[in-house]
């Protein structure tokens, strides 16, 4: 998980990792979340399902921005 502070908000990335024995290969669930005051604001839920933790946190991160940039 990554988290930033953005223009007020904590907006946090994170990688949710999906069941080995079921794939050939580790492919993580990207999702995002706002925060703000340390109370949730807003989450995004499954946003793609990449093969790397680091894409799947930093999809998050850019779907939390984006949200703050358009509700902010």
């Amino acid at each position: 998980m990554q988290s930033e502070t953005y223009r007020g908000f904590s907006v946090w990335g994170h990688a949710i990792k999906e069941q080995q024995e079921i794939l050939e290969h580790e492919r993580y669930a990207a999702s995002g979340t706002v925060t703000k005051d340390g109370k949730f604001v807003q989450a995004s839920g499954i946003l793609a399902v990449v093969d790397s933790e680091t894409d799947a946190e930093n999809m998050g991160l850019e779907w939390a921005r984006a949200w703050v940039d358009n509700h902010a």
